[in-house]
């Protein structure tokens, strides 16, 4: 079922006499199958305001990503939140909507400065479970009155509700970059020259160590300013090795990689999300074993594993979360994809689900 107007969304779930599994561009097939009518809001689509001066763009949910980043990029803009495309590591194709991206908060290697998705977003519009047309926030960021349903909606993957319309703060597009690599560092080591730089004066806004020893830096601004920054943190950085300089060409194609989770494309195996605390990555990476991608700063972990391993199970009890985000459809249904939550958050996630949801009908089981 594709609907192409709020109205239409409405009254879809209005009338629908069973679950259904909601989706935008097809592209994030991430949590447990969902057994239910096909509703696709791909067809809600296209840029409803783009206000360069206010930082201020407001799109249908369905919009593809390509028509957003066309439409910023021309005023010389961009989103902050650099959003990751999970088509190549979940092997998917369609067009990934601006829709998705919330209803996952997708966030790439910018948000260690710039914040999530969640943190540009100011407004939505979605329709809940019983039919019900909701709108927060607003089209300017002064506007905070009411509940914060914003926030709530971003990463909620549709059980709460079908988002129609989003509404973001962007920034102007800097002129240019540069990334420091340095080589060989163990992981260990990479995590205190990455929290040096993170930690520095310079606006580091990407963190990353790769699989093969690499360990990238950047820096985005005027050439001016990101030339002279990109020296003194070099020199800053001296203790941890020398810190060879990429051309800007070459640095947006090595934060690409990392956004998408380059690495682990093309290898075969399940595909977890860690999320913890940058000093413990190191240590729980050596106890999953396998291929490790830090971003973040070492915040996120990204582990490629045996298929069908519950890697929960193997690393024990750890402050952090751990997701399931590639796997087959009998894997992602044995084990659980999303990590589970301690009993007074479990209660609270019920509760909303119940309110936005009372028929449990919106992508029922997906984060359970």
């Amino acid at each position: 079922m594709r609907v192409s107007s709020e109205s239409e969304l409405a009254e879809a779930i209005r009338d629908a006499s069973g679950p259904l599994t909601v989706m935008g561009g097809g592209t994030r097939p991430v949590g447990r199958p969902v057994d239910g009518t096909p509703l696709s809001v791909a067809g809600i689509s296209g840029i409803r305001l783009h206000e360069p001066g206010a930082l201020t763009l407001v799109a249908a949910a369905g919009t593809p990503m390509t028509e957003i980043e066309a439409t910023l990029a021309a005023a010389g803009q961009r989103l902050p939140f650099e959003p990751m495309d999970h088509r190549a590591l979940l092997r998917t194709e369609g067009s990934p909507t601006i829709g998705g991206a919330v209803a996952t908060n997708a966030s790439g290697p910018r948000r260690v400065l710039a914040g999530a998705c969640r943190d540009s977003l100011i407004g939505v519009r979605f329709v809940d479970g019983t039919g019900q047309i909701v709108k927060n926030g607003g089209r300017v960021m002064k506007n905070v009155t009411g509940y914060d349903l914003v926030k709530l909606m971003a990463g909620s993957h549709g059980t709460l509700g079908v988002l129609s319309e989003v509404a973001f703060k962007v920034l102007p597009r800097p002129e240019t970059e540069a990334t420091l690599v340095l080589h060989g560092l163990p992981a260990e080591q990479a995590v205190a020259a990455m929290s040096a730089a993170l930690g520095s004066p310079y606006e580091v806004n990407g963190a990353a160590h790769l699989p093969d020893g690499r360990t990238l830096l950047r820096i985005e601004g005027f050439a001016a300013s990101v030339a002279y920054r990109s020296e003194a943190l070099a020199r800053q950085l001296a203790e941890h090795g020398r810190a060879d300089p990429v051309s800007a060409h070459d640095s947006v194609a090595l934060w690409a990689g990392v956004r998408d989770v380059a690495p682990h494309l093309d290898e075969p195996g399940d595909v977890w999300r860690l999320s913890v605390k940058p000093s413990d990555a190191p240590g729980l990476a050596a106890r999953a074993g396998g291929a490790a991608l830090f971003d973040w700063g070492c915040g996120l972990v990204w582990l490629l594993r045996p298929e069908g391993e519950d890697l929960r199970a193997r690393l024990g009890a750890f402050q952090g979360h751990a997701t399931l985000v590639r796997a087959s459809h009998e894997t992602r249904a044995r084990i659980a994809p999303f990590h589970p939550e301690i009993a007074p958050i479990a209660a609270l996630s019920a509760g909303l689900r119940a309110r936005f949801d009372p028929r449990g009908i919106l992508n029922p089981g997906l984060m359970g």
